[in-house]
């Protein structure tokens, strides 16, 4: 039985109950950056998410984890008949098989991770429309899934380089570096355009244009210096020029470009910046149009 105090004000009353703390969940007026510590505390949710991308994309397959060297290691074969051996494309010394491989390898990721990210919401209605969670979440997962293609076909890449007697070197050091720009840019362009295909339908087919016209815009075929030295400086403002250049000097043992390397670095943090912004703008009207 509860004794309590006396007291000549409440008497033998028991003390008031704690009221119970509330969470309200409002759109922010102004834009703010998106809530690292949120997204952290979902961590789990989004190591799901990646789970179930990885195992849809390969579930009922064949061939399985196969087909992610498939694809770079097709195009590799299609691109060193025409560029290397018919169009006789330059190489600055290198074989073009490891030549064009090296730029794939960024380009497989970063155009695959795009395509996901900016179908990831659609994709996802089931679950935005139901509970609450951070929505970047989301494109993150998409875009995580393709890690483990890419660590795939960089072994692969790595095993050519013996074959083809290309020794590896200490600028392989600089690949994680260089990954990390991609992934920023993937996400920046990826994100923002999963909240304009949430809005807009049609633009899930502008984005298989845009890859298409951002490859030959980006020196994966064909080196930086095949560019004239007076107009070189237009395609460093492609962000995926540098980070694909650098890639190849990484495996290929070639001096690095600093310059190209640190203005695409930025570029992909702006547009990573620009995409969630974006995001952010739309995020709370997802769950009425989508």
């Amino acid at each position: 039985m509860y004794q309590a105090d006396s007291d000549p004000i409440r008497g033998n009353q028991p003390p008031p109950e704690p009221t119970p703390a509330v969470t309200l969940i409002v759109p922010d007026r102004l834009w703010r950056f998106t809530d690292l510590y949120e997204i952290w505390r979902y961590r789990d949710l989004a190591w799901v998410l990646t789970e179930r991308d990885i195992k849809v994309r390969y579930k009922q397959t064949v061939l399985g984890f196969a087909w992610a060297i498939i694809q770079p290691l097709l195009l590799m074969l299609i691109f060193s008949v025409l560029f290397g051996h018919l169009a006789k494309i330059p190489t600055d010394g290198s074989p073009y098989p490891i030549f064009v491989y090296a730029g794939l390898l960024p380009w497989v990721f970063f155009s695959n991770a795009l395509t996901a990210a900016a179908g990831s919401l659609v994709g996802s209605v089931n679950l935005i429309s139901k509970v609450y969670f951070p929505r970047l979440i989301i494109p993150l997962a998409s875009t995580g899934a393709g890690l483990v293609d890419f660590l795939v076909t960089t072994a692969l890449l790595l095993v050519m380089m013996l074959i083809y007697g290309v020794g590896w070197s200490i600028n392989l050091l600089v690949a994680p570096l260089l990954m990390v720009g991609v992934i920023l840019c993937a996400l920046g362009v990826g994100t923002g355009l999963s909240a304009l295909t949430a809005t807009y339908r049609d633009f899930r087919f502008v984005v298989p244009f845009l890859l298409q016209f951002w490859m030959f815009a980006t020196p994966v075929v064909y080196p930086a210096s095949l560019v004239p030295e007076a107009w070189r400086w237009l395609l460093f403002l492609n962000p995926m020029a540098g980070l694909v250049e650098g890639f190849r000097s990484a495996f290929l043992g070639h001096p690095f470009d600093w310059l190209s390397i640190g203005l695409s670095l930025l570029l992909s943090l702006g547009l990573f910046v620009l995409g969630v912004w974006y995001f952010e703008r739309v995020e709370r009207r997802f769950a009425d149009i989508l």
